[in-house]
């Protein structure tokens, strides 16, 4: 077995230096107790590397290191980090020469198993993954990497191969590609170690990427914590003395620890806190690990609390109780904070040594603790690492994935490396309009994966999808039964609504040409009767008829005209109108019944209208109407923020307006005000609202940050007149500077 090592060989790849380390790591593993790898599993992994090395086919990766001793340093961390055992350990060592093509799923299934085949199948399809060059800052990518893994030991071993690549890669001179690692171990891996509880791997992580992304910054706290390290320890020594006088007299069995926080954990705080490393005051955390049997754990931990919160004054607001319920990713200990010497917050960790083993090295410790010794309790580990990866929702994440990713959803990818996620069974049309309206308005296929395809193929996880457009395409109908998902469905329709719109408005300008050409007054209302008349609910079903010629337009003026004269009472032979057709009509309505002001009110009849809600105008305000393409009416104020923008564009849809009578309606009207925190402020608004008669304060909304507050308050209210008086009355409030509608 010597020999195979000492002939793999130099003459390639492999420097005398490195065939030793590779010796002393193979050596490693073999000794692992926890790894049950044969030394016959070895002698076959060196045969099938020994005959690719001598072809030359193994090569140097970015950094310019070496594959094969790159490849059992990862092995080793899997084992000795995490847990992972013979099927890992052998796709480890094997799967970067099937990703090449010098070995065949089906010739590592047949030498090693199904187990390892199946490891190594995922291992393949995430590197093609990241051939794609997708942004790795998204949760979509993480959840698309988790679903192509299917199993969730390729998930370990990614995270296993980023620490190790992270520790080698330290005095390389490729600082592009350092910077790309760094940044996917930044974003990617540490939040899924820690996801995982491998909280020693996740801090790991986390400092190598700051040391290679912020140098400056890692080694400024660096030298800070350096410098500052014997009166840290001594003010530990201080503070945990005491403690152990009692925990002792006690009868408990125990060690203390004082652990100082990660580099970047303070990195972090000082960006939050926006101070520097002296202002940082939670440096460290003191730990007391507790030698309990199982049955005692939780009442020896509580004691433990009892006695430090005796000896220092806790902080209730900043106790975390994971003893009771732990964690999802198997994670348990009581943390307390407390007043120590010199008047300094102080955290306390409360813990068994078996919780200590399980936060410091994950869920591989938990199972080891529950006798796992062999391959055979690895399913439950697994198991149990899928439920750490729990969502929201509590459903585990490895489940939801299943049902989600495999059933549910889909990920695909832009010719940029954007990624997107859409449901299960969305086609090229919906993600044309999951990307913009516009794109799906004008989508006539797509290229996927540089082949092209219709409207209607459906999409699958890892596709790459260029949409093609056609300035000529518009939204059809039937287009409603290509796409599947609700956000494309909503948006086809308000396409085709905005379409037919477009289409009414044509139909209403023909109308109104020839009301000029035969010189006929057009009235509002009675179109709107005529259309009632004609068996239409909606008006803009009676345009589109007009347009397309199924309405003769001849015959429709015609009718117009007869009805015309009926309402005026100037027909030869006016119908007579029945008791409950009969409406009564106000004064103000028959003067201006042939004029072009319209008149509005609460209690007229046969006029649809309705109140904008972007400026909400109430009795006395200055008002315009506008002809909505159903045919009614939208009244807006006329300082409205919006009727520069409709004059503009639709200035032939303007109506004059005004109100009919003398109000006796109340209507809604939102106030936006400012001012000072004064105490009792809201108390002193609504107060004063409360005491006005026939106003009514139906919300209130108050914000404050840095002294000052903001919000809006929704009353409602007879008119004008009394608004503003109701605004001035608010002025004298101490504390408010504006109120505006």
């Amino acid at each position: 077995m010597e020999q195979i090592l000492q002939r793999m060989d130099e003459r390639v790849i492999f420097t005398p230096e490195e065939s030793a380390k590779i010796e002393a790591a193979i050596q490693q593993l073999e000794e692992l107790p926890s790894a049950h790898i044969t030394k016959g599993d070895i002698l076959n992994v060196r045969l099938l590397i020994r005959h690719f090395l001598e072809e030359g086919q193994i090569q140097r990766d970015a950094f310019g290191l070496n594959p094969i001793l790159m490849d059992i340093q990862t092995a080793i961390i899997a084992t000795r980090e995490i847990g992972l055992e013979r099927a890992s350990l052998i796709s480890i060592m094997l799967h970067k020469l099937v990703r090449r093509n010098l070995l065949t799923s089906d010739e590592v299934k047949a030498k090693f198993g199904e187990d390892v085949g199946s490891i190594i199948r995922g291992l393949v399809r995430i590197s093609e993954l990241y051939e794609k060059n997708p942004s790795i800052e998204t949760e979509n990518f993480r959840d698309l990497l988790l679903s192509f893994a299917e199993d969730m030991r390729v998930v370990l071993i990614m995270i296993a191969d980023r620490v190790n690549l992270m520790r080698q890669i330290k005095d390389t001179d490729n600082e592009e590609a350092r910077r790309q690692v760094s940044n996917e171990a930044a974003y990617l891996y540490a939040p899924l170690a820690h996801k995982l509880g491998l909280y020693v791997l996740k801090s790991e992580l986390e400092d190598l990427s700051l040391k290679y992304l912020e140098h400056d910054a890692y080694y400024h706290i660096k030298e800070k914590l350096n410098a500052t390290k014997k009166a840290r320890d001594k003010y530990i020594a201080d503070f945990i003395g005491p403690i152990q006088e009692k925990l002792t007299a006690a009868g408990l069995k125990f060690h203390m620890k004082g652990r100082t926080k990660s580099i970047h954990s303070i990195y972090q705080k000082m960006k939050k806190q926006k101070c520097n490393f002296e202002g940082v005051y939670d440096l460290f955390a003191i730990r007391v690990i507790l030698e309990s049997e199982p049955q005692k754990e939780k009442p020896d931990c509580w004691m433990v609390y009892s006695i430090v919160t005796d000896m220092y004054q806790p902080n209730p607001k900043r106790m975390r109780d994971w003893l009771s319920v732990p964690k999802s990713n198997g994670y348990e200990s009581l943390h307390i904070t407390v007043l120590g010497p010199e008047k300094k917050w102080v955290e306390v960790q409360i813990r068994t040594e078996r919780m200590d083993e399980i936060a410091e090295r994950g869920l591989a410790a938990h199972w080891r603790y529950k006798g796992v010794k062999s391959e055979a309790g690895l399913d439950d580990w697994l198991n149990s690492i899928r439920r750490a990866l729990e969502n929201q929702d509590g459903m585990s994440a490895m489940d939801q994935f299943k049902m989600d990713l495999y059933d549910k959803e889909v990920f695909v990818f832009s010719p940029q490396g954007d990624l997107y996620k859409l449901a299960k069974g969305a086609t090229v049309l919906d993600f044309a309009y999951h990307i913009h309206s516009r794109i799906g308005n004008q989508c006539i296929g797509a290229r996927i994966n540089g082949k092209s395809v219709p409207i209607r193929e459906r999409l699958q996880s890892g596709d790459q999808v260029e949409i093609m457009t056609s300035n000529n395409q518009t939204p059809k109908q039937d287009w409603l039964n290509v796409v599947t998902t609700s956000r494309a469905k909503a948006k086809i329709r308000a396409a085709l609504k905005e379409m037919a719109a477009k289409q009414s408005v044509y139909a209403r300008e023909m109308l109104d040409r020839k009301f000029r050409n035969r010189k006929i007054e057009y009235e509002e209302p009675v179109l709107a009767k005529l259309i009632r008349k004609l068996g239409y609910k909606e008006g803009m079903d009676f345009y589109n008829d007009i347009l397309s010629e199924k309405l003769d337009l001849n015959e429709v003026m015609d009718k117009y005209l007869e009805l015309q004269k009926i309402e005026h009472g100037e027909a030869e032979t006016a119908p007579a109108q029945t008791a409950g057709t009969f409406e009564l009509r106000e004064e103000d309505v028959k003067s201006h019944a042939n004029s072009d002001v319209l008149v509005i009110g609460n209690d007229l009849k046969g006029i649809d209208f309705t109140l904008a809600k972007c400026c909400n105008p109430i009795y006395g305000d200055d008002i315009f109407g506008f002809v909505t393409v159903t045919g009614g009416f939208k009244i807006h104020r006329c300082d409205c923020p919006n009727a520069h923008d409709l004059e503009s564009r639709f200035g032939y849809r303007i109506v004059r307006a005004k109100w009919a009578g003398k109000g006796g309606s109340q209507y809604q009207s939102t106030l936006h005000i400012v001012g000072n925190d004064d105490i009792g402020i809201v108390n002193n608004i609504t107060s004063i609202i409360m005491k006005e008669p026939n106003i009514t304060l139906r919300t209130i909304s108050i914000d404050s940050n840095d002294g000052m507050f903001g919000g809006t308050l929704t009353v409602s209210v007879d008119d004008t007149r009394k608004l503003e008086q109701l605004i001035k009355k608010l002025k004298t409030v101490k504390g408010v500077l504006n109120i505006t509608r």
